[in-house]
């Protein structure tokens, strides 16, 4: 039996004016806005939620936009969408790519924010099938790590209700039409770690008058290779990249310092804090071994928290899915390495926790799917532009199945 949560949702997305919304979103990726300065999508997402009844606030923790509707007595939801675009060069072809240089909704921001706003003007035109609190937030910074942080610091459960449970998704490869879902971990926790090599320069004629630096981080890169192979146990998982590494200035001038910047995916705090004295290690020894007149200097960067769904909501929000879509479009994807930030909105100071569910939307074109290779579902995924690539290009038919997930998920607990 089709509990009331999913026949709600089914009506309240049954008409959704889809050209408005799939133009909101051609209209998104034209315009890509980076970290904090999400000005242009944060002012669109206000207007269109005082549009549609909500109390809305723009400017918290940077560039963050709340949407407020108080709708009776019942539970606060609260559903979040991140804005910012990533320092990519696009080259999908589009007619509607970005008319930024350099500039990319590479992860698919502009979907997500699409998908929000549908969902927001879905439940508030279908308010008297509902009770409770909803909340929209329009979060700056996701590929920083620093927006949702910077919105809690900055207010937003005083600015808003505490909600009781908090709900988001992300757009992923692989078909159309596929829910994944997860109990516990989903996300890895990811932490930048930059490294300074200091040497001594000079001509590059004279080597033996200098500390090269650049060697010396050229054998750190090799040796960092062995941090996950040699001191992380198999049965855990973890990555570490080498993303960048800068030094000098001409070929003919041996540099003073060398920059390293390290990336780790990690999915416990024992092995990230082992993989950090790793690192800590192998580079004092390495400058020790070059005679370096100065220590490294490791320095931990932006850090993300793992994301992690607390087993009943996970349980609610799956469940109501295969009842809208159907059992055989939710599918468990396994812990991913990527990141998220989402869960330092579950985060208060002084308070627990707030439970909360967060899920993928596959949206990978058919025909870029029917073209790729692979015997399974995992190996496809692999073979086809996947988030960050300058080639990610959702697929629009999965504006209308994004906004139901929204919609039903938050009508989980507002419809008793």
């Amino acid at each position: 039996m089709t509990s009331a949560a999913a026949r709600t949702a089914l009506d309240l997305t049954a008409d959704l004016p889809l050209p408005a919304l799939e133009d909101l979103y051609r209209d998104l990726h034209r315009h890509p806005e980076l970290a904090f300065r999400e000005h242009r999508t944060a002012a669109g997402l206000a207007k269109s939620l005082t549009a549609a009844g909500f109390d809305t606030a723009e400017g918290i923790g940077g560039t963050g936009v709340t949407g407020l509707l108080r709708n009776g007595d019942g539970p606060t939801v609260l559903l979040r969408a991140d804005m910012d675009a990533l320092p990519v060069e696009e080259r999908t072809g589009l007619p509607y790519a970005s008319r930024t240089p350099g500039v990319m909704h590479a992860c698919g921001h502009d979907m997500h924010v699409t998908w929000l706003t549908g969902a927001a003007q879905a439940l508030a035109a279908g308010r008297d099938a509902w009770s409770g609190t909803l909340i929209v937030v329009g979060q700056p910074a996701e590929e920083s790590g620093q927006g949702a942080a910077a919105m809690v610091a900055d207010g937003l459960y005083d600015r808003v209700p505490r909600p009781d449970v908090l709900l988001g998704q992300h757009v992923a490869p692989g078909p159309v039409g596929l829910f994944g879902h997860r109990a516990g971990l989903i996300l890895s926790a990811t932490t930048d770690v930059d490294i300074v090599v200091h040497g001594r320069g000079g001509h590059g004629s004279r080597p033996e008058t200098t500390v090269d630096p650049v060697v010396t981080a050229a054998y750190l890169v090799t040796r960092l290779q062995t941090v996950v192979s040699r001191e992380v146990a198999p049965r855990e998982s973890a990555v570490l990249t080498v993303g960048r590494i800068e030094a000098g200035t001409a070929a003919n001038i041996i540099p003073a310092t060398a920059r390293i910047s390290l990336n780790l995916r990690t999915q416990s705090a024992a092995v990230r804090d082992r993989m950090v004295a790793a690192i800590r290690r192998i580079a004092q020894g390495e400058c020790l071994a070059a005679g370096c007149p100065r220590e490294p200097e490791v320095t931990l960067g932006d850090a993300f928290p793992a994301t992690v769904n607390d087993a009943a909501t996970h349980d609610r929000i799956a469940g109501v899915h295969r009842e809208v879509f159907g059992s055989a479009a939710v599918f468990d994807p396994g812990p991913a390495m990527g990141s998220e930030d989402f869960a330092q909105l579950a985060e208060s100071e002084g308070e627990g926790g707030l439970p909360y569910s967060f899920w993928f939307v596959t949206s990978t074109p058919d025909k870029v799917w029917d073209a790729a290779e692979g015997e399974d579902l995992r190996a496809r995924i692999d073979a086809v532009p996947s988030n960050h690539s300058p080639l990610f290009a959702p697929d629009l038919a999965v504006v209308a199945p994004g906004v139901r997930t929204l919609v039903a998920g938050a009508l989980a607990y507002l419809v008793s």
